[in-house]
């Protein structure tokens, strides 16, 4: 099936797509703060660029989209059925780029805690989690 959208249509649905100040990001990042820790957002000298640092207890968080970081839920199983071995690769190599980072920032002597976009529904659940992770 062809593209319903012109290629400058696409572009620019494509252009809005963000790593940064995501809506899962945000809610994970007023649930924290609300939990009454501090942090600094995106530190580009750590690999991967954590979403969450918190440098003086050596921890950082990622929030994950389930779709772009292939978690095995339902929102991260499919695979766009158009040029599907696209993006295949892509998916599989962000999920590579993933385990390097998180293998990068363990030999450093970071704690890594990973945050997927379906476990926000569950606000206590995460809670719960990130008091343990950070306690």
């Amino acid at each position: 099936m062809a593209d319903v959208l012109t290629s400058a249509q696409r572009h620019l649905c494509m252009s809005r797509i963000r790593g940064k100040d995501t809506k899962p990001e945000m809610l994970v990042r007023r649930l924290v703060h609300a939990l009454g820790y501090r942090y600094r957002l995106h530190q580009r000298s750590l690999p991967g660029c954590p979403d969450l640092v918190f440098a003086s207890r050596k921890k950082v968080l990622f929030v994950h989209g389930c779709f772009w970081h292939r978690h095995r839920c339902r929102l991260g199983s499919p695979i766009p059925s158009t040029h599907a071995g696209f993006w295949a690769k892509k998916l599989t190599e962000n999920q590579e780029r993933d385990k390097r980072h998180r293998a990068l920032l363990n030999e450093m002597g970071w704690k890594v805690l990973v945050i997927w976009e379906c476990q926000i529904r569950n606000v206590e659940s995460l809670s719960q989690k990130i008091v343990s992770f950070l306690g």
